[in-house]
């Protein structure tokens, strides 16, 4: 029988040409290398699964823990719809530079190709500098041969959607959606538990050793949703509401919580529960996190208190 208690895991911390210095400063730790770009805070991916970082269960993957404890970590609708899987990566983004252009695919084709999950993502901005974008989606229809044809001119940011970026702004992406991070954009990430990217442009940058990066021009083009929409941007979360949802689809939900006192949530079995505390400082049951650290509730945990002041999401598959 699993502890009905939270679950905090040791982040994983990547370093990449993008990163920066915020996130270590953000979560409060020892920065021990430069251009952190992205914190795993909750991940499943083969090779960077992660491990628990107290507790009864201390050192455990989180692997492990799904093989010990199955539907009462998992829920038992999870259990079911994802084969004992862990479906959800949960991260914090510091673009100290502008992320690539990409593109994700969607389920059936990454089962296809991959034999993976597809990866539809959200994007909470958490902080931005002055002038900071997020790019999502088109400027106008676009057909797969003018995708070809602008790659190889290097002009595909011509038809990017363009958007400002300020704290507490959401971002939707579904599989397919064209998109890219701006500098100076801090952010929480919800996404199906998968790291398939196609990238499509990168301004030419090069690493260390003079090389570019890998573009992927011929996998992106069938994954490519070449639709313009008008609702790139979702609105942003009230800041009248203590509990507002965010975000849903299919593979999950997530709501912001302004918390200012005690908060009792109640949730059916049919899912874990994941809290990232955003700011400020709080208790999930007996457990304190503070800014930048996150948990996962296991499904056995039906009902639980929040208890603090804090800016939280919360996310449920």
């Amino acid at each position: 029988m699993i502890k009905k208690n939270p679950i905090k895991f040791v982040p994983y911390l990547k370093s990449v040409i993008w990163g920066g210095e915020k996130i270590c400063n953000y979560k409060g730790i020892e920065q021990t290398e430069a251009n952190v770009g992205e914190s795993w805070e909750i991940s499943a991916v083969p090779g960077h699964e992660s491990i628990v970082a107290d507790g009864p269960y201390k050192g455990m993957s989180i692997t492990e823990l799904i093989d010990s404890f199955g539907p009462q970590l998992l829920g038992k609708e999870v259990m079911e719809r994802y084969d004992g899987k862990f479906p959800l990566l949960v991260k914090l983004i510091d673009a100290n530079d502008n992320l690539s252009v990409q593109v994700h695919p969607d389920d059936v084709l990454a089962k296809e190709r991959h034999d993976s999950l597809g990866k539809t993502e959200m994007w909470y901005i958490i902080d931005s500098e002055s002038g900071a974008k997020i790019y999502s989606g088109l400027n106008r229809e676009m057909t797969a041969d003018e995708y070809v044809e602008r790659v190889k001119k290097n002009t595909i940011e011509e038809v990017l959607a363009v958007h400002d970026s300020h704290p507490g702004d959401v971002f939707f992406l579904p599989a397919g959606r064209v998109h890219a991070i701006g500098a100076g954009n801090m952010l929480a990430e919800v996404q199906e538990s998968s790291d398939i990217t196609y990238r499509i442009y990168d301004y030419d940058r090069r690493d260390a050793q003079g090389n570019t990066r890998e573009l992927h021009t011929e996998l992106a083009m069938d994954a490519i949703d070449y639709t313009y929409y008008d609702d790139y941007k979702s609105t942003p979360a009230d800041s009248n509401l203590a509990d507002v949802e965010i975000a849903r689809c299919d593979h999950f939900a997530v709501n912001r919580i302004l918390l200012d006192g005690e908060l009792q949530l109640q949730f059916s079995d049919s899912s874990f529960t994941v809290v990232m505390c955003l700011d400020g400082e709080v208790n999930v049951e007996e457990m304190k996190i503070k800014k930048g650290e996150t948990v996962l509730v296991p499904a056995a945990l039906t009902s639980f208190r929040l208890n603090g002041k804090g800016t939280l999401l919360v996310a449920r598959s």
